[in-house]
C-alpha cells in the first residue's frame, strides 16, 4: 500500500501547474479553452453525447469543462455527463448556441433522462429555446439562459430540480409533471401538472387554490441556503473551489451584481482522487491529513466507507463520481461535526448486503450544528439497476442541523438486478437528527417506509415518491395490523414537523395491494402539512391509496386518480 505522504504528493502537492493539475483530474474531464478551434470544441460534444445518449447504466462517466471565455456550440447532454464554466460567475462563460436534452424512449417520454447536469455558465441561444426536459437527478444550477427555457419535449416528463439561476424569458413546463425552483429569477413560469415548488424565486405563479389547475405552492423566500461548492479558474489562472456563503431569508440570486459572498479554497487543500488507482485507505489517509476531497468521473469501487471527521470538509464529486460498495460496507461515513459539504455523488450499493450508504453523524448524535450546518448537495443514491443491490437503507441522518439541496434516493424498477428478491432496501431515508431541513427529496420503490422521519422539527419542501411497482403479494407488504408502508412516516413520538408540496404516486404492478395511508403522523399543534398529492398511475384491477394522511382524503384507485389535501390538519 502506498504510504499517504507518497500519495498526497503523487495528486496535489506537488501538481501546482495549471497543465499538472488538469493532468490529474483524468482522461474524462474535458477542458475546453476558448482558444479552441470552435468545430473541434462540437466535434468532442458530440461524440461525448453519442457515446451517453442511451447509457443508462454504463459504467462512463464525464465532466465537460468550459474556461472563461465565449464559444459556440450545440451542446446536447445525455448520462452521467456534468456541463459546466469554470469561471467565478455564471457571466464568465458564454455559450453562444442551445443547450438541450434528447428522449432515448419513443414519443418524446424522458422520464428515464436521470443522471445529468450543467451549472454556472450563460447560454445565448439567439432566440431558439433552451431545452432541459428531465427526470429526477438531473440538476441545473446557477445558470443564466439569455431566451426561454423548456422543460419537457412534448412526450412524458417526471421531476427536476433549477436552483440560483436566471431566465431572461419564461419557463414552460409544458408536460413536465412535478418540479422544485429554488432561488432563481424569470420573466414568467408556464404551466404545471401534478406538484410545481418554489421558493426564494423572482416572479413565481399566482398563488391559487390547489387544485388541478394550479398545482403550484409558493414559498416568499428560502429560509436558509449555501449554494452548491464549484470548481471555477480564478484570475490568476488558478484552480479554486469556491463556497458561497450562507443566505438567509433569500429570494432569487446573488451572483449577477457582485454581491455574493464566499470563500475560495485552493486546489492545494483537495486530494485531487482517481477512479482506478484509489482505495477507501488512500482516500481516508488523504482526509486525516487535512485534504478536502476532489472526485473526478469514475466508478470509485470501495471496500471500507469514505470517514470524513474533520470539520468544514468538503467532498466535491464532478462528472457523476460514483461510489460502489463492495464488501457490505457504507460508502460514506460523516461524524457529527460542523460544516461538512457532501455534494455531486452517485452512490450505489453492491450485491452484499450494506448497513446504509450514507450515514450523516453516529447513532445518538446530539449536537448542535445550528452555527455551522452540514449540506447535502445532489446526492445520488442507487440500489440495483446497474446490478443486484442490498442495503438496509440508503441514507441515514442521525446529526442535527443538517440541510439537503436535492436527492434522489432510487430502489430500482428497472435495469439489472431490480427485482423484490434481487435488490433489497427497507428504507430510502431515515431522520433521526434534529432540526434536518432538506429542499427537493426523491424517493422511490423502497420496500418498507419510503421516508422515515424520527428527528424533531423537521422541514420537508416538495417530495415526490413512487410507492414499489414489484410488490409479489399484499401479505408481504403488510405492515402488522397496517394495509402497507407508508410513504412518508413521522415518528409517533413527534411534536414539531412540517411538510410542503408532496407528491406520491402509485403504480401496484405485479399484485393487486390495498395501502392504508401515503402518510402516518402524529397529530398536534406542531404538525402541519400543505399541499398533498395522491396520485394513482396504474395498477392491477383492486388496488387503491385508502387515504392521503392518517384517515384524511379520498381513496385512489382505477376509477379516482387523483386527490388533493391542501392542508393537514384539514382546517375548521
Amino acid at each position: 500500500m502506498k504510504t499517504a505522504a507518497v500519495v498526497l504528493c503523487g495528486l496535489s502537492l506537488c501538481a501546482t501547474s495549471q497543465a499538472s493539475i488538469e493532468s490529474e483530474f483524468g482522461p474524462n474531464v474535458i477542458i475546453f479553452d476558448p482558444s479552441m478551434n470552435p468545430q473541434a470544441v462540437q466535434d468532442k460534444c458530440d461524440a461525448i453525447f453519442k457515446q451517453q445518449f442511451s447509457n443508462q447504466f454504463g459504467g462512463e462517466r464525464y465532466a465537460i469543462f468550459f474556461k472563461p471565455g465565449t464559444y459556440k456550440a450545440d451542446i446536447k447532454v445525455g448520462f452521467y455527463t456534468h456541463v459546466a464554466g469554470l469561471g467565478k460567475s455564471p457571466a464568465d462563460v458564454t455559450v453562444n448556441g442551445v443547450l438541450r436534452t434528447q428522449a432515448f424512449e419513443p414519443n418524446g417520454n424522458v422520464t428515464q433522462n436521470f443522471w445529468r447536469s450543467c451549472e454556472n455558465f450563460t447560454v445565448n441561444p439567439a432566440g431558439k429555446p433552451i431545452t432541459w426536459a428531465v427526470s429526477q437527478a438531473a440538476p441545473m444550477r446557477r445558470m443564466h439562459i439569455m431566451g426561454e427555457l423548456r422543460l419537457f419535449i412534448g412526450g412524458w416528463a417526471s421531476g427536476g430540480f433549477l436552483a440560483d439561476s436566471k431566465i431572461d424569458g419564461q419557463v414552460v413546463s409544458g408536460s413536465q409533471q412535478q418540479w422544485l425552483s429554488r432561488n432563481c429569477e424569470w420573466s414568467r413560469w408556464q404551466g404545471g401538472v401534478w406538484n410545481m415548488a418554489f421558493m426564494g424565486v423572482i416572479n413565481p405563479p399566482t398563488v391559487g387554490v390547489w387544485s388541478n389547475k394550479q398545482p403550484h405552492t409558493v414559498l416568499a423566500k428560502t429560509p436558509l441556503i449555501q449554494e452548491k461548492p464549484f470548481l471555477y479558474v480564478d484570475r490568476a489562472g488558478a484552480y479554486a473551489v469556491f463556497v458561497p456563503g450562507p443566505k438567509r431569508d433569500s429570494a432569487g440570486i446573488d451572483w449577477s451584481d457582485g454581491s455574493e459572498t464566499g470563500t475560495s479554497v485552493p486546489i492545494g487543500k483537495f486530494y485531487i482522487a482517481h477512479a482506478d488507482k484509489d482505495t477507501a485507505a488512500t482516500l481516508n489517509a488523504a482526509l486525516d491529513s487535512g485534504k478536502n476531497l476532489l472526485l473526478p468521473p469514475g466508478v470509485y469501487q470501495l471496500e471500507e466507507s469514505i470517514k470524513i471527521t474533520r470539520p468544514g470538509t468538503i467532498v466535491l464529486g464532478i462528472g457523476f463520481a460514483s461510489i460502489r460498495t463492495t464488501a457490505g460496507n457504507p460508502a460514506v461515513d460523516v461524524a457529527d461535526v460542523d460544516g461538512v459539504k457532501l455534494s455531486g455523488l452517485l452512490i450505489d450499493a453492491g450485491e452484499k448486503e450494506s448497513p446504509y450508504l450514507v450515514q450523516i453523524g453516529a447513532p445518538g448524535s446530539a449536537k448542535s450544528h445550528a452555527a455551522a450546518p452540514t449540506y447535502l448537495y445532489d446526492i445520488f443514491c442507487r440500489v440495483g439497476g446497474a446490478g443486484a443491490a442490498n442495503v438496509v437503507s440508503a441514507m441515514v441522518i442521525n446529526s442535527s442541523d443538517v440541510i439537503g439541496d436535492h436527492a434522489w434516493i432510487w430502489r430500482a424498477d428497472h435495469g439489472a438486478g431490480s427485482g423484490w428478491t434481487s435488490s433489497k432496501s427497507k428504507n430510502g431515508l431515515i431522520v433521526n437528527g434534529a432540526n434536518v431541513t432538506y429542499y427537493g427529496l426523491f424517493v422511490e420503490h423502497f420496500q418498507e417506509y419510503q421516508t422515515l422521519w424520527n428527528g424533531e422539527n423537521g422541514r420537508l419542501f416538495f417530495y415526490q415518491c413512487e410507492l414499489p411497482y414489484d410488490i409479489p403479494s399484499a401479505a408481504d407488504w403488510a405492515n402488522g395490523k397496517v394495509r402497507g408502508w407508508a410513504a412518508y412516516k413521522v415518528a409517533d413520538n413527534v411534536k414539531k414537523h412540517g411538510a410542503l408540496a408532496m407528491g406520491i404516486y402509485s403504480f401496484f404492478r405485479d399484485a393487486s395491494v390495498v395501502m392504508d395511508t401515503a402518510v402516518e403522523t402524529p397529530n398536534g399543534p406542531g404538525i402541519y402539512f400543505k399541499n398533498v398529492l395522491t396520485f394513482w398511475l396504474t395498477g392491477k384491477d383492486g388496488s387503491s391509496v385508502e387515504h392521503v394522511i392518517n384517515g384524511t382524503g379520498a381513496a385512489i384507485n382505477k376509477d379516482n386518480r387523483s386527490v388533493r389535501l391542501a392542508t393537514y390538519p384539514p382546517k375548521p
